[in-house]
């Protein structure tokens, strides 16, 4: 493995911008681990490699002409979530529904990556229009855990957890609709951050449910992490739901200071019942603990109403995923199926054959949730708990600033063990889905292994205090040796 696909983005960045580096050469290494390990893990649905190169060279005689205003991510080779729209470049969404489909346009988050300098390597897998804790549910193929080659890499993300675990890229972009950027990466051993509702914007996101989505980062570590969250926050007139605050978001600039001093920190009792593994349970105690020995004063609090998270979400989110799926017709988009004899006929059989299982089953369970007669018992009894999820939270956070759990229940489980079991399957996501049921900021960096397999610790924060959430999770970074372990892969 070439040194330089180790290096953090900041230092790759700062390599570039001195000249020690050129894009081109930074550039050609990624490529040459994607090559490498790629036909393993299988993180890319797309490799941009000629629009990567040619970007490279264009940055190269920036540089050399110039120099100045080349931005934070210069020369940083980025890989996105297939479900952002790219100018040019296919968009499927993990669905055979879209394929064929190249957006006429960009995201706005890729237009500030580009702003920021970023070279753009690939597309990566993800479960179908994000429904999924695998990514097994791909329209395309499985994405394999870098850590265990016979294990998932979580979903939706898993694609983008996948390749920044495997050195593929230095950073990378998912989406979080109830978990698919935290769960991941707990399972990739990296760290993944779902930011405050509406302070990134969701301008080019392909919508699965668009009161809980929301873009984030990717990356090795928490400085990283905050980088590219820096470049891509922010309000953005293009999206109805950016929050007009989102440009006030603090930047978190890392430092030495590793003292948690004055911080609280809160430990739901209900996020450590029944069904938690044992040895994550262990692995999350023990980085509470070593967070108390940091400075930070640990007192338990409750959020009563959190074990109806769950079943609120799996009404909200596919009643979304419904309405918001419709377009999808065989008209505008992609893939139409051939031998129709009439427009509904077409419109039938396209929808039958394009998407998967699982896109299926929550458009169903949404259509029969906003169904008459049914809307009130379902619907609108749902809605009723997001609002108590989000009071539990309001009143946890009037006695602590960040709350400490388990990102998932368990390491990462065998491909296939779960796929006959869709309820099983959700329940990778309980500890997760209620940050997005109440909008707020959560982040998942590595704080132990089980049985080899990575741990991740969940921090969650108040709307827009990711600099406080950056400043835990980068003092725990700093004191422990969770996430600096790389995965066992050939190549």
């Amino acid at each position: 493995m070439s040194a330089t696909t180790r290096l953090s983005a900041a230092r790759l960045n700062r390599l570039f911008l001195a000249g020690e580096l050129s894009a081109t050469e930074i550039v050609d290494a990624f490529l040459s681990r994607i090559g490498q390990v790629e036909p393993q893990v299988r993180a890319f649905i797309t490799v941009t490699a000629a629009e990567a190169r040619e970007r490279a060279q264009r940055l190269d005689s920036r540089r050399k002409a110039d120099g100045r205003d080349l931005g934070p991510l210069a020369g940083v080779p980025v890989a996105v979530k297939d479900n952002i729209v790219t100018q040019g470049i296919p968009t499927t969404c993990g669905s055979r529904i879209l394929e064929g489909f190249v957006p006429p346009y960009d995201a706005t988050v890729i237009s500030r990556l580009q702003g920021a300098g970023a070279i753009l390597i690939g597309k990566t897998n993800m479960d179908e229009f994000a429904m999924g804790s695998s990514t097994e549910n791909s329209g395309f193929f499985p994405t394999r855990n870098p850590w265990d080659l016979e294990r998932v890499p979580g979903g939706s993300s898993g694609g983008s957890a996948a390749a920044v675990a495997a050195d593929e890229c230095a950073v990378a972009l998912g989406s979080d609709t109830g978990g698919s950027i935290r769960q991941p990466a707990a399972f990739c051993g990296v760290v993944g951050l779902k930011p405050t509702y509406g302070a990134v914007s969701r301008f080019g996101l392909v919508a699965f449910a668009s009161s809980l989505d929301q873009i984030g980062p990717i990356a090795h570590d928490v400085a990283d992490a905050a980088l590219l969250f820096s470049v891509i926050a922010g309000h953005d007139r293009r999206d109805s739901t950016s929050a007009p605050n989102a440009d006030r978001v603090a930047q978190f600039q890392p430092g030495p200071d590793t003292s948690l001093a004055g911080v609280r920190v809160g430990v739901p009792r209900e996020f450590f019942a029944a069904g938690l593994d044992d040895g994550v349970r262990r692995a999350v105690e023990a980085a509470i603990q070593h967070l108390g020995s940091l400075g930070a004063e640990v007192r338990e609090v409750s959020l009563p109403h959190v074990e109806y998270a769950l079943d609120a979400y799996y009404v909200i989110a596919p009643a979304e995923a419904s309405s918001n799926l419709a377009r999808y017709d065989g008209v505008r988009y992609g893939y139409r199926s051939p031998g129709a004899e009439s427009l509904l006929d077409m419109y039938l059989r396209t929808r039958r054959d394009g998407f998967g299982p699982e896109v299926k089953r929550r458009i169903m369970i949404g259509t029969y949730a906003l169904s008459a007669g049914y809307y009130d018992a379902y619907y609108k009894k749902a809605q009723q708990v997001r609002t108590l999820v989000v009071r539990d939270f309001q009143q946890a956070f009037a006695e602590v600033d960040v709350l400490a759990t388990p990102t998932t229940p368990t390491p990462a489980f065998r491909i296939g063990e779960k796929t006959d079991d869709p309820l099983a399957m959700y329940l990778a996501d309980v500890y997760t889905i209620p940050v997005n049921l109440a909008g707020l900021p959560a982040l998942s960096l590595p704080c132990g292994r089980v049985d080899g397999l990575p741990v991740g610790l969940q921090l969650i924060g108040r709307h827009f205090e990711e600099p406080l959430l950056f400043r835990v999770a980068h003092a725990f970074e700093k004191t422990t040796t969770h996430g600096q372990a790389r995965p066992p892969l050939d190549g």
